[in-house]
This record gives structure tokens, sequence and C-alpha cells, in this order.
């Protein structure tokens, strides 16, 4: 049975730093394409970053501040945040889905339509 388990969300002040992963289980991650995605209260859930075999995708709101990475070895995805803003602030969801539903390892997808799997989501609060 697929699972996604995000953790290291909390508090943190504006310009500081958080490390998300995404855990997965059930799954090897080798050939899935993982997407971070965020939703705060009364907004919709937005997509923030992806990754697939070869290529990554930031939302211009987080480039430059977020990078997204994938250890393979360890079934796990990373989203390292800083330079963090009270605007950042959101439950975050990592989803993945299966390279074969695009006929491609390589493809990135951005929105959440095109995810098969999501996590229960965590917390990251920026404020002083």
């Amino acid at each position: 049975q697929v699972h996604l388990v995000e953790s290291g969300g909390g508090l943190v002040q504006p310009g500081g730093s958080l490390r998300l992963s995404c855990a997965a289980s059930g799954f090897t991650l080798d050939y899935y394409a993982i997407g971070w995605f965020r939703q705060a209260p009364g907004k919709e859930r937005e997509g923030v970053s992806s990754i697939s075999s070869s290529d990554t995708y930031y939302a211009d709101s987080v480039k430059g501040r977020f990078t997204i990475s994938r250890d393979n070895a360890k079934n796990t995805v990373y989203l390292q945040m800083s330079s963090l803003k009270p605007e950042d602030t959101a439950v975050y969801y990592c989803a993945a889905v299966h390279g074969s539903r695009f006929g491609s390892y390589y493809y990135t997808p951005t929105t959440l339509f095109e995810y098969d799997y999501w996590g229960q989501g965590t917390q990251v609060t920026v404020s002083s």
C-alpha cells in the first residue's frame, strides 16, 4: 500500500529555515515524480515544487529560496526552505505519481490533479 509521511514542519521566525521530509513506504520512489504543495487557511492548495527523474520545478514565489531533492536510497524527498516569509505559512503536503502515467519518467508534473498519492501534511508557521 502506497504511503507518504511528511515531517519537519514547525514554527520558525521570518528569515529562518526548515527542511521538510517526505518518506515513502509500500513502494520505491525511483520511478515516481514527487511534488510538494501547500494550503493556507481559506486558500486553494497550490504547487510549490516538484521533482522527476531528471528535472525540478519551482513556483515563482519560492524560486531561489526553496530546494527540492531526492534520496532514492532512503526513499525520501526533501524540501529545504530558506529565507522563510510569513506568507509561506501553510500545511505542506507531498504527493507522488508513477511516471508511467505520463509515458515518461522525465516529465515533472506541477498541478495537484496530476498526482495520485498524498500524505497527511505537516504544518509550517512563519511568525515572529
